[in-house]
């Protein structure tokens, strides 16, 4: 029962907090599932969201499904899942039918206003944490090239995101590995 009642608060506390959809979520997804209740490591935080991004639909629903489906299973799923959407779905009926009477007012364009910055800096900040952790995986310069190949391919070039990751974890399933290549199985100099 304790594991449900820490799956609807984590996923509560981000339907609430996480202003903006999915992508402002991910932070506070981060911030329960691997700082707070360490469910998972951030690597394989990482791998979640690399593989949730690849799919569609809202990213924050599918972790979340994923991760309650994890720790307790399809009710964990669901359980998880109804935490995350439920509450913001009966705040967007209330603040819209009362918020619409006053959408021109300053006051409720400064607060949208106001989050905006907010939001960037916890994306800012989670996406050095996988800077950072890439760095010590692959090393500087492959880590670097990487995100400026990226980077050139998903902004200039215009690829969606989900291609590109899905073009990167396919080669990272079709790549030899190197221990195997040299001759050298899993268990070192035998």
């Amino acid at each position: 029962m304790e594991k449900y009642v820490r799956l609807i608060l984590a996923f509560f506390r981000v339907g609430m907090l996480g202003y903006g959809g999915g992508p402002s979520s991910i932070p506070l997804v981060h911030d329960e599932v691997v700082s707070r209740y360490k469910w998972m490591t951030s690597q394989e935080f990482g791998d979640v969201l690399a593989i949730g991004n690849t799919l569609p639909g809202p990213i924050a629903t599918k972790m979340s499904g994923y991760i309650g489906y994890r720790i307790a299973g399809v009710p964990g799923m669901l359980v998880s899942v109804l935490a995350l959407i439920l509450p913001t779905i009966f705040l967007m009926i209330l603040l819209l039918t009362s918020l619409s009477a006053y959408k021109d007012e300053a006051w409720v364009q400064g607060l949208s206003a106001g989050v905006v910055p907010v939001v960037s800096v916890m994306l800012a900040d989670l996406t050095w944490q996988f800077v950072r952790r890439s760095w010590a995986d692959m090393g500087l310069f492959a880590a670097g090239g990487l995100i400026l190949l990226s980077l050139l391919v998903i902004s200039w070039l215009g690829v969606h995101p989900a291609i590109v990751i899905a073009l990167l974890l396919g080669f990272a399933l079709l790549k030899p590995d190197s221990k195997t290549r040299d001759g050298k199985g899993e268990g070192g100099d035998t």
